[in-house]
């Protein structure tokens, strides 16, 4: 999915932060000006972590915007057809990404930088960030901190269930732009 920029096409670097997480856990990236929003999705997973195993949504300006092919209960607006520049102009604009509508993974992501092209630039990519990102299905921001507790002391009584479930040690302080950026270079269109 990485791709130089072209010469024409101007490099956004947007701030993509995990809604009501306490501390915060979010990425700063570089993306093409003109990415569609269908392809912000699977960069959004790479960055986050995320399987892409549940509906997501992008809503700006209280319009939504996702695969109209999925039954999600409401309209949307085909985000195959829409390009990230076309709804954050300016710099400080921004924009809500929710991934799993049961767990409501609410992201908000800041326009902060517009940048002239560089065809020396690999995008996507991840400049930095913060923190790991919650296991999937763990109950949204408020079952994270149940899981925290509960995987920091050992004689919770859903200690043992919850390690067995990650099946590795979690540490949610640790960020691996490397690991981040080798998904981001893996991801398909």
């Amino acid at each position: 999915m990485t791709t130089p920029t072209s010469s024409l096409e101007k490099i956004y670097q947007i701030k993509v932060t995990l809604k009501n997480s306490r501390p915060p856990i979010w990425r700063r990236l570089l993306v093409p000006s003109s990415i569609t929003l269908a392809r912000l999705h699977r960069v959004l997973q790479a960055a986050m972590g995320w399987h892409n195993c549940h509906l997501h949504q992008f809503v700006v300006a209280g319009n939504c915007y996702g695969d109209p092919g999925l039954d999600a209960g409401f309209e949307v607006v085909d985000e195959l057809k829409v390009h990230l520049d076309r709804l954050l102009i300016n710099v400080r604009n921004s924009m809500v990404y929710e991934y799993d509508f049961g767990d409501c993974w609410e992201h908000k992501i800041d326009l902060e930088k517009i940048l002239p092209a560089d065809p020396a630039i690999t995008l996507p990519q991840c400049i930095k960030g913060v923190r790991a990102c919650p296991p999937e299905d763990v109950g949204g921001v408020w079952g994270y901190a149940g899981f925290l507790a509960a995987m920091a002391d050992p004689e919770h009584p859903e200690h043992e269930d919850y390690k067995e479930w990650i099946g590795e040690k979690f540490d949610p302080e640790h960020f691996d732009i490397n690991r981040i950026n080798a998904r981001l270079a893996d991801a398909h269109d």
